[in-house]
């Protein structure tokens, strides 16, 4: 059973930027689909990117509206996926979570929070105005 660590939240100005980090043990993690999502306080888990399992390709997935801001990525050496975040607005402020998925998707599967077998504990970020 693979754990998940987020790290890399914080206090940021609008318009700064945020590298998130979340670091596997217990399994692979390139032999698993990764997400990120993120809660803010009284809404529902919203996803954000997916990056697809190992392989001879890789696909990346993004919410509308953070293509462009936002870039998930894979260390393998490091069992970490990051995301990288760039001109933050307030309203992203949120807990942010990755989440793992041990089953091949479709692309309309990344996004759906149920699809995902394991979670971090979440990693807050709060933009300022």
């Amino acid at each position: 059973q693979v754990q998940l660590i987020e790290s890399g939240g914080g206090l940021v100005q609008t318009g700064g930027s945020l590298r998130l980090s979340c670091a596997a043990s217990g399994g692979t993690i390139s032999s698993y689909s990764m997400g990120w999502f993120r809660q803010a306080p009284g809404k529902e888990r919203k996803f954000l990117a997916a990056l697809s399992r190992g392989g001879e390709i890789t696909y990346a997935y993004y919410e509308a509206s953070v293509k462009g801001r936002l870039t998930i990525s894979r260390d393998s050496t490091k069992n970490t996926v990051y995301l990288q975040m760039n001109s933050l607005k307030p309203e992203d402020t949120a807990v942010y979570y990755c989440a793992a998925d041990r089953n091949p998707r479709s692309s309309t599967g990344y996004g759906r929070a149920e699809n995902y077998d394991y979670w971090g504990q979440g990693t807050q970020v709060t933009v300022s105005s």
